[in-house]
């Protein structure tokens, strides 16, 4: 009996063949892991820096705020001075408050509510400079947006120099015309007032650690120097992320050797 030759193993002809796995995605994913990495890790030392530079700012601050008061002209032109480098800086100043434009701004203090007494000083040379003569109760505000005749009297106003305070307060915007003022944005506060040429910064009267006006005016002496130091957050928070990525990273390669294998 002869033999019978062996079966060939059936075949689909419909079957495509095997394609190699394309790398596009695979270097596309790796070129973006690369540029987030180096997006976090450029993110996290601006943040670092930004943190030497606001404590450098702060201990420049503290031991201006103990140096004695300098006349205001000393601290050279309107056009100069910035934040930077004097804010907080004690000055004296001399002049005529003009109490009939006095304008109140609304304040919240460690006393509750209130209004700030804003009135503008009119110097020797004609210019003029805001001073905050200090905070009045809510209760207060009447009495202090009455009319009131301007001052004929010279005065010295010794104050923290404090920089304009433009816009308003939060999703609340300054109204000269209804003469509401939510910051002291001096700046629009003198255009409202026609006074010209105005300085772009107000004085805070009074100084820390001073006795309190009598009861019956504004209480000066409240300025709270407060800065927001939250970089050391941000440099961790963007590190983490660039840390994240890395692992991330890593995981897919050990994945795609697995695969290989």
């Amino acid at each position: 009996m002869a033999a019978r030759p062996p079966t060939e193993p059936a075949h689909d002809d419909h079957e495509p063949p095997a394609r190699p796995r394309s790398r596009w995605p695979l270097a596309v994913l790796t070129l973006a892991g690369i540029a987030l990495f180096a997006a976090f890790i450029a993110l996290g030392t601006w943040q670092v820096q930004r943190r030497a530079w606001k404590l450098d700012l702060i201990a420049r601050v503290e031991q201006r705020l103990h140096a004695a008061p300098v006349p205001l002209g000393s601290l050279g032109p309107w056009a100069n001075i910035t934040a930077a480098r004097h804010e907080y800086q004690p000055v004296q100043v001399h002049g005529r408050l003009l109490t009939d434009k006095t304008l109140l701004v609304q304040a919240a203090t460690e006393l509750g509510a209130g209004f700030w007494v804003m009135t503008p000083l009119r110097l020797p040379d004609g210019a003029f400079v805001w001073i905050n003569r200090g905070f009045v109760p809510a209760s207060a505000r009447q009495d202090w947006a009455a009319p009131r005749t301007p001052d004929t009297d010279a005065t010295a106003v010794t104050g923290l120099l404090r920089m304009n305070e433009p816009g308003g307060g939060f999703l609340r915007r300054n109204d000269p015309q209804a003469r509401r003022w939510h910051s002291r944005d001096v700046l629009a506060m003198s255009a409202a007032q026609g006074l010209a040429p105005a300085a772009p910064f107000f004085i805070d009267a009074g100084l820390p650690g001073q006795p309190a006006a009598p009861a019956d005016g504004p209480r000066p002496g409240m300025t709270v120097v407060r800065f927001h130091n939250s970089h050391a957050v941000y440099a961790l928070t963007w590190y983490g992320l660039a840390l994240m990525v890395a692992g991330a990273a890593w995981i897919v390669a050990r994945s795609g050797r697995r695969r290989g294998a």
